[in-house]
């Protein structure tokens, strides 16, 4: 009885995988998804990573079948978060005035690129006298103007912002950081600067303040990124996306990621094993990076991965290790 009963298994087995390829050379697939969307669920046993999948040409052209070298690339792992431009602290200057009195002449315009020292406005004091006396403003230091708040003739009173001067020369970047990636962020770190405006364009910055304080509602702290900005591109309150450079190597072994699959924990490939052949390898991976993973550990440069029909493969990989568990 037993016996008979190991034979129904074993015709049942033979069964499905009939139809698994006459399925799969229809164009038709049972469901498996790659790493980084659902994970492949998994029926049957684990099987050993020397077992191969075999496929006939017909088959890989069905799938759409395509590879991918194991080759070394540059990598970095980042941190990205959200920040504002604005003037650096001591490169901007509100320009006032001590005394009472009336604007007699105004000598700059507002966008208007004014050295130290140069000539702002004259304003004629209220003190009396034949003639009253009178006061030019000079600019506290060079850069632009951003900022006028007078006209010809307007009456003025002491401590009046009558202009803002900002140096455009070296911009700051105030991003914010939550509390559990503080351990990434440190002084000098490099960062990677991308605004709205210029999306093609990259600028290099550093840390210059990791923020002494955090906020309480948020639980984030502030991040001072110094940037160069000889082209005056960069104007205060554009958005700004930072990337921290975490880690980076010039030599990382990588892979696409959508070589990599996903099932019990465990992440891996399928490597060709030559003669239209396709064997399993667990790998463990590092840094991500426009569309590439690294590989720590599992595979060597020059072998082929299958980054497009893998997940195919995978399910008559599972199909196998059923058959081996029921013999």
């Amino acid at each position: 009885m037993n016996s008979a009963c190991q034979i129904i298994r074993r015709i049942a087995c033979r069964l499905f995988l009939a139809l698994f390829v006459l399925f799969t050379g229809s164009g038709i697939f049972f469901p498996a998804w790659a790493h980084g969307g659902e994970k492949i669920p998994v029926n049957g046993e684990k099987g050993s990573s020397d077992r191969s999948v075999h496929l006939s040409p017909k088959q890989q052209k069905l799938l759409a079948f395509s590879l991918a070298s194991v080759s070394y690339r540059k990598m970095k792992e980042v941190l990205g978060l959200n920040g504002t431009v604005r003037w650096l602290p001591d490169r901007q200057s509100d320009v006032t005035l001590r005394i009472s009195g009336q604007v007699t002449s105004v000598y700059v315009s507002l966008g208007e690129r004014v050295h130290k020292g140069q000539r702002m406005v004259k304003v004629e004091s209220r003190l009396i006298g034949n003639p009253p006396p009178s006061v030019v403003i000079t600019a506290p230091l060079s850069g632009i103007i951003d900022v006028r708040n007078i006209v010809l003739g307007q009456a003025v009173e002491p401590n009046t912002v009558l202009f803002h001067i900002g140096n455009p020369a070296q911009m700051l970047v105030v991003a914010r950081v939550y509390e559990e990636d503080f351990d990434k962020v440190r002084f000098g770190q490099e960062a990677e600067i991308r605004i709205l405006g210029y999306p093609d364009q990259i600028f290099p910055g550093r840390v210059t303040l990791v923020g002494p304080r955090l906020n309480p509602k948020n639980r984030t702290g502030a991040v001072w990124v110094q940037v160069s900005n000889p082209k005056g591109l960069l104007k205060p309150n554009m958005f700004a996306r930072v990337k921290l450079i975490v880690k980076q190597t010039k030599k990382a072994l990588v892979i696409p990621d959508d070589a990599i699959l996903l099932a019990n924990g465990e992440k891996f490939v399928f490597v060709s094993a030559g003669l239209d052949s396709y064997r399993r390898i667990i790998v463990q991976t590092g840094m991500k990076m426009d569309g590439f993973t690294e590989v720590l550990s599992g595979l060597s440069p020059g072998q082929k991965v299958v980054t497009r029909g893998n997940r195919e493969i995978y399910t008559m990989w599972l199909g196998a290790a059923f058959l081996k568990a029921e013999d």
